[in-house]
């Protein structure tokens, strides 16, 4: 059962490698996200994308994975009040991403509290 538990250790951030496909793979997609007021949309799409393969690279080789994780965590808070939320009034879809990105925010935080191998941040 313990070997089964802990591939969760990997699994959890591999899945965030969709995200790094669309943000690189349909950088389109990606931009048309970014609120109108940030200028260079393309770039901010292409950061975000390089940003999670970060973390998720952090996270299998368990350096500052503590740290990328609450950074992960953050950048998905942020992602809540800049798009999601002023979005939200025109699209139920949008009501949906608060909700779901909730949830990754649940799971990022209970990874970096309990899963995370990195011991130089404490906390």
């Amino acid at each position: 059962m313990e070997r089964i538990l802990s591939l969760g250790r990997y699994l959890f951030p591999l899945s965030f490698l969709l995200y790094v496909g669309l943000h690189l793979g349909m950088p389109e997609v990606g931009a048309s996200f970014v609120p109108r007021w940030l200028p260079a949309p393309l770039f901010w799409n292409y950061f975000t994308g390089i940003l999670i393969l970060a973390f998720i690279v952090s996270c299998l080789l368990g350096k500052f994975d503590k740290l990328a994780t609450v950074l992960m965590a953050l950048y998905v808070l942020l992602m809540i009040f800049l798009v999601h939320i002023p979005r939200a009034a025109t699209s139920e879809n949008d009501m949906l991403n608060i909700f779901r990105n909730l949830m990754v925010i649940g799971a990022l935080l209970v990874y970096a509290k309990y899963a995370a191998r990195d011991k130089r941040i404490t906390g």
